[in-house]
């Protein structure tokens, strides 16, 4: 009985993320934290957000 198991994201597991992969997970994360703190401490928030843009341009520039 042969299993396929080709495809499976259960499988990438294991791969080694790629530049803008790490990127645009660390902009997602930021983004969180910049809408979390916007009902809270706006400054701070927008401190966040500018750090995100920093992490989009760079994921721009990448392309």
């Amino acid at each position: 009985m042969g299993l396929i198991l080709k495809g499976l994201p259960m499988f990438g597991l294991f791969k080694k993320k790629t530049e803008k992969e790490k990127l645009q997970a660390e902009y997602e994360k930021l983004m969180r934290e910049s809408h979390r703190l916007s009902t809270i401490n706006r400054a701070e928030s927008d401190k966040v957000a500018a750090l995100a843009d920093a992490v989009a341009k760079r994921i721009e520039a990448l392309d």
